[in-house]
């Protein structure tokens, strides 16, 4: 076997479908569609691998628009065991929930206008003030006055497991993983509006969040199962939560990054997965790629092509 063992070939794209074209990626080479084949084979292998445990880590901004859903569905169709995610995913995804409107705007607005007609911007999407905070705080309250009388002293994921069980949505991320079992751990949970209501809360009843509860658990799973994998979407402390107590049962065995950062400022997000192998937080002999590019973009190809042939949960 030598370094020119692969020649290239030309793609033909007339008539083919989102599958084919990923899987003609992977002959063709060029760039970022190589290594995007390859994440598609890597997932696909951590999905037929059942002693997998499947890990899924992102940040909220994703979840302000449509690829909400379709995180839900990877969840519903059985392609994740645990969850890791920032503090806004549970902001945008149950203030969506309950009703709560997001539209499409563009980078170039004027922030000062959107401040003074009470619209927040999140790159290119618009919420009005009253479909996030208002929506968040009118339902959130009688959630915790019911689960306060329960017990006093809650873990963030067991308070997120709560509010999953009360929704009735099809795309909600919190409603999904509710519904089959997968753990949701927010590390940050303070860190937004879900957090500062709990803290509102907490000033006027005999109400606790025990934040250390969690980072035990997932000590626990790490710990008890050899085989663990995971598909990271962008970086921060979802990423390195996952890659972190990972570390401690030997490093990933499977693992999927994807990234706009760059690596050369020496950032977490930037830092592709080989660094990670020099830390123990991804094994010597894994099966592992970065994929730069816009979640947003990449994902949704990502996952069609995963889908078409495999079994469903």
């Amino acid at each position: 076997m030598t370094m020119l063992d692969k020649p290239e070939k030309d793609m033909r794209l007339d008539g083919a479908d989102i599958s084919d074209v990923v899987e003609q990626m992977s002959v063709a080479g060029g760039f970022g569609a190589t290594n995007l084949a390859r994440a598609v084979d890597i997932l696909r292998a951590m999905k037929a691998d059942k002693n997998c445990l499947k890990f899924l880590s992102f940040p909220a901004c994703i979840v302000a628009t449509g690829l909400r859903g379709a995180i839900a569905e990877m969840i519903d169709k059985g392609f994740v065991d645990v969850i890791i995610t920032t503090c806004g995913t549970l902001d945008h995804d149950l203030a969506k929930a309950w009703g709560g409107k997001y539209y499409h705007g563009a980078f170039e607005l004027d922030d000062a206008k959107l401040h003074r007609e009470h619209i927040y911007r999140l790159g290119n999407v618009l919420i009005p003030n009253d479909e996030y905070g208002g929506v968040l705080e009118k339902n959130m309250q009688p959630i915790l006055e019911e689960l306060a009388k329960i017990k006093s002293e809650w873990s963030g994921r067991e308070l997120i497991a709560e509010f999953g069980k009360r929704l009735n949505d099809e795309s909600s991320i919190v409603c999904q993983a509710a519904r089959h079992n997968v753990p949701i751990y927010v590390p940050a949970i303070t860190d937004g509006a879900f957090g500062t209501n709990i803290l509102w809360f907490s000033q006027d009843h005999k109400f606790k969040l025990d934040v250390l509860a969690d980072e035990k658990e997932l000590a626990d799973i790490a710990f008890k199962h050899k085989t663990t994998g995971a598909l990271m979407l962008g970086g921060g402390i979802s990423k390195h939560h996952t890659i972190w107590w990972n570390q401690f049962k030997g490093g990933l065995d499977y693992a999927v990054y994807i990234t706009t950062a760059t690596q050369y400022d020496g950032s977490l997000s930037g830092a592709r997965l080989t660094e990670a192998v020099s830390w123990g937080k991804i094994k010597e002999n894994a099966k592992y790629v970065t994929v730069d590019g816009d979640v947003t973009i990449i994902l949704p190809f990502m996952l069609a092509a995963l889908y078409k042939g495999s079994n469903p949960r």
